[in-house]
């Protein structure tokens, strides 16, 4: 096409070259000139080839993030929704007992359990501690649950989501580090296997909740991850310093001393450990105001508790300043009441268990 535009174009050219040839201007009266006139046709040409049908682009198709997977497969958010709920039946199980006052059920360590969750210890700033546990897990399973459906409310946001799920579990972790480390130093001897388990599923839930980050994310988080900890251990430990039991810090108006009254009887059972936690020197250290102390003797009940040997702290009464005994003072107690048992220490005995503890 472009070529037979070309020829029209030179065929008009010389047509008009020709024509031109044979005109002349007039002559003027002082001038002789011949004149002429070339006229050429310009026809616009555009090229077509090379040139092909209008492309239509295809946008990029929308993929939709998948939940980061474990190495067995399974979503990281399924991971924490059942280990979230394991620690969820546990510690429902062990807040009925402490509302209920109903003897822990621990099969590897006797009365321990009963012994760690009737102990001081276990309420924090009033609140039963495995109740707190129960929230916290309940968080995680929620949390974890949410993100594997990616139902997250839009409010709340996935990344939101990650970052509560990360702290809870952190939060987790460090209080778990705390009590392993009371469990250790305030309850010598004593192995609580519920104490472990949460432990373990803490510790679990943590290292799953990193996982899912990555290394370069840890990295960002890792200052808040540290303030976490330690806003946690200092709040437990705040706890712990102010609670009634702990001596350091007793203020008591006057209070003068008197006997308690044991009305309970005393089983074969009780009345059997009792001879024999005398007949190994055990001790019993306690206050005639404490409750704890008095709840341990009707436990035993009367006859039962006078084969005890039980040290009195405050035999003179009570009052601001007051100091203990000095045979308290030099077993430095740390509450009340105290049992002293081939040199280990603990907080409390149930005639039920503790003939197959050990050391008793």
């Amino acid at each position: 096409m472009v070529a037979a535009l070309a020829s029209f174009i030179c065929i008009s050219a010389s047509q008009s070259h020709s024509r031109n040839r044979h005109f002349s201007a007039p002559p003027t009266s002082t001038n002789h000139f011949k004149v002429s006139i070339q006229r050429m046709v310009v026809v616009p040409v555009k090229c077509l080839q090379g040139q092909g049908p209008p492309q239509h682009t295809k946008e990029p198709e929308k993929v939709e993030s998948v939940p980061p997977l474990s190495d067995s497969g399974i979503s990281i958010y399924n991971w924490s929704t059942g280990l979230g709920a394991l620690g969820l039946l546990e510690t429902g199980y062990l807040t009925y007992l402490k509302l209920t006052g109903t003897e822990a059920f621990c099969p590897v360590s006797g009365g321990s359990c009963t012994d760690v969750l009737n102990s001081d210890y276990a309420v924090v700033f009033g609140v039963p501690l495995p109740l707190i546990g129960m929230v916290a897990y309940g968080i995680v399973t929620s949390l974890g649950l949410l993100l594997a459906k990616k139902s997250v409310p839009s409010g709340l946001g996935e990344d939101s989501g990650r970052l509560i799920l990360l702290g809870t579990t952190t939060s987790m972790a460090a209080a778990s580090a705390y009590f392993l480390y009371l469990l250790s130093t305030k309850f010598s001897g004593v192995s609580c296997s519920y104490c472990y388990a949460s432990a373990a599923l803490s510790f679990t839930l943590l290292f799953t909740t990193l996982k899912d980050l990555g290394w370069q994310q840890i990295q960002n988080v890792v200052g808040l991850q540290l303030f976490t900890a330690g806003l946690v251990v200092a709040a437990l430990n705040t706890s712990y310093s102010t609670s009634e039991h702990v001596l350091t810090r007793l203020d008591f108006a006057y209070q003068p001393f008197y006997e308690s009254q044991i009305a309970t009887e005393s089983s074969p059972l009780a009345l059997s450990l009792a001879k024999h936690l005398h007949s190994v020197g055990a001790k019993m250290y306690g206050a005639f105001w404490c409750t704890h102390c008095q709840e341990q003797k009707q436990m035993f009940g009367e006859e039962a508790a006078k084969m005890l040997d039980y040290v009195e702290c405050f035999p003179d009464g009570i009052r601001k300043g007051t100091k203990m005994a000095k045979a308290c003072s030099d077993a430095g107690l740390e509450g009340f009441p105290t049992w002293v048992i081939n040199g280990k220490v603990r907080n409390s005995i149930s005639p039920t268990f503790s003939l197959k503890c050990p050391y008793v």
